[in-house]
């Protein structure tokens, strides 16, 4: 029940996707921004004890409920821990209405060929074992465009699409995620290779078979609105990519039918030093921000 629950919210409710899977690279520059610096911790336990307070923090406040907030990525060693007694994804689900989603990547790659392939991922299927007895829904997976290179391009989308049918198999919904960098020079050339790749790999799914999207928000606005409606696509997602809330807030809101799903631009503003008033108060404002600029396509 809860499964066909979950899906209904994930393709039509209104809101947006929360990003709390920082890894272990962008940990510390994680914890920095919320005001925890690196002599505050003197191991990796002790990191991640911390971004998980911060994590757990986030998604306890009041303002943090399926509501406005549809769904949540979380990192491995989060599905894993619990928040408030109970785990992570289950947590998220039964107290908050918070559809749970994985991040199953194992980082990147060397550059080549203008793109940044993942990982391999030889554990893949235990993981998503795993991700299944713990009550989660869906995966996501990052690969990087450095360049508008066809052959590249056309190589990313290829991998995350052959890795996505390995997660379908396992009855989760991939989040396919090739990033473009927001600061290349022909970010606006690689995006419409992106579309066309996109597009391909799509029309090729069998059956009724659906994948979401996480897409950096295009230089040309409604860019991506043929995948938004798309058969095979349940919802497409927006990353910040290193743009302010503000910035992301305003492209977003200019591209119907997507919603954001957000990291640093959620936790922006956030610190260790704010009271827990201080905190809830910043947060519902940028949770209202987000889901805004999310509904107002």
């Amino acid at each position: 029940m809860s499964k066909e629950a979950q899906r209904k919210q994930m393709s039509s409710g209104k809101g947006f996707v929360a990003a709390l899977d920082q890894s272990g690279g962008s940990t510390p520059k994680a914890l920095k921004l919320y005001g925890v610096n690196e002599d505050a911790y003197s191991s990796d336990a002790e990191m991640f004890d911390l971004i998980h307070g911060m994590r757990s923090r986030i998604a306890k406040s009041p303002a943090f409920t399926g509501e406005k907030v549809v769904g949540a990525i979380l990192f491995e060693m989060t599905m894993d821990r619990q928040i408030d007694g109970k785990p992570s994804a289950t947590y998220l689900w039964e107290e908050r209405g918070v559809v749970p989603f994985l991040k199953v990547d194992k980082g990147l790659a060397d550059e080549a060929d203008g793109v940044r392939l993942m990982k391999p991922m030889p554990d893949l299927d235990a993981l998503l074992t795993r991700a299944n007895a713990a009550g989660i829904f869906g995966t996501k997976m990052r690969s990087v465009i450095d360049a508008a290179s066809p052959s590249g391009i056309a190589a990313n989308v290829a991998q995350q699409f052959e890795v996505g049918q390995q997660i379908l198999s396992h009855g989760l919904v991939p989040i396919i995620e090739p990033e473009v960098t927001i600061s290349i020079s022909d970010k606006s050339e690689a995006e419409d290779m992106l579309l066309a790749e996109l597009k391909s790999q799509l029309d090729a799914l069998p059956g009724d078979q659906q994948v979401m999207l996480k897409l950096t928000l295009p230089e040309t606005a409604n860019l991506y609105k043929p995948l938004i409606d798309h058969p095979h696509v349940m919802r497409v997602v927006a990353l910040s990519g290193g743009y302010s809330r503000d910035e992301a807030n305003g492209r977003l809101s200019q591209n119907t039918g997507m919603i954001a799903s957000f990291s640093r631009a959620l936790t922006e503003g956030l610190s260790a030093q704010q009271s827990d008033a201080e905190f809830d108060a910043m947060i519902a404002d940028t949770i209202d921000s987000i889901y805004q600029a999310s509904v107002a396509g």
